[in-house]
């Protein structure tokens, strides 16, 4: 009986680690998708004295882009997102997340300006409001403002070409009505 309580203990630890350790931390499921995005109006990086709010893109569909100037995986999407804006896709909108406005710009002019625009979350209030938990993280909006799919960690070549792309397609042309395809959820999961 000495040795079965620890070998017990010591096999569910295990069967713990086990299943952890399979699960991929770019799955983690979102309680905002299929819900309205949470409403803010933040500072223009650029132009501090005008605001933006993700109720001026209603009608729109959309990306909000989180991101940092000190993150480091988003200098690893960063390129990306800049060809996204060269080849005008859809519009990405940057929440430019617990970062120094100088630092912010400097990063942006450095590296190229992929955003419509950037608003700045110095708090990190509207990430939070977000369920953000690290950087960098984007959510795909519909033209009625909700959040229809979240990408955790650097948006990559083949998530967009395979996943954002086509869900961005289907909700330019879908009516409040509409439901996704299938063949996009399975791409998006």
């Amino acid at each position: 009986m000495r040795f079965l309580l620890p070998l017990g203990l010591f096999t569910v630890i295990v069967g713990f680690l086990w299943v952890g350790l399979s699960l991929n931390p770019h799955e983690v499921p979102s309680p905002f998708i299929d819900k309205p995005a949470p409403d803010f109006t933040l500072p223009q990086l650029h132009d501090p004295q005008k605001n933006f709010s993700n109720k001026d893109m209603l009608g729109k569909v959309w990306m909000l882009n989180v991101w940092a100037s000190w993150c480091v995986a988003c200098r690893q999407e960063h390129p990306l997102l800049v060809q996204m804006a060269r080849a005008q896709l859809f519009p990405v909108v940057g929440l430019n997340y617990k970062d120094g406005r100088e630092d912010a710009l400097r990063w942006l002019l450095d590296d190229g300006d992929p955003y419509v625009l950037s608003v700045m979350d110095n708090k990190g209030n509207v990430g939070i409001d977000y369920g953000v938990y690290g950087v960098p993280e984007s959510f795909v909006i519909d033209k009625q403002g909700v959040i229809r799919h979240k990408v955790i960690g650097p948006l990559g070549p083949a998530e967009l070409q395979n996943c954002v792309i086509p869900l961005v397609r289907e909700l330019e042309k879908a009516t409040a009505e509409s439901q996704i395809s299938e063949e996009v959820k399975k791409a998006c999961v």
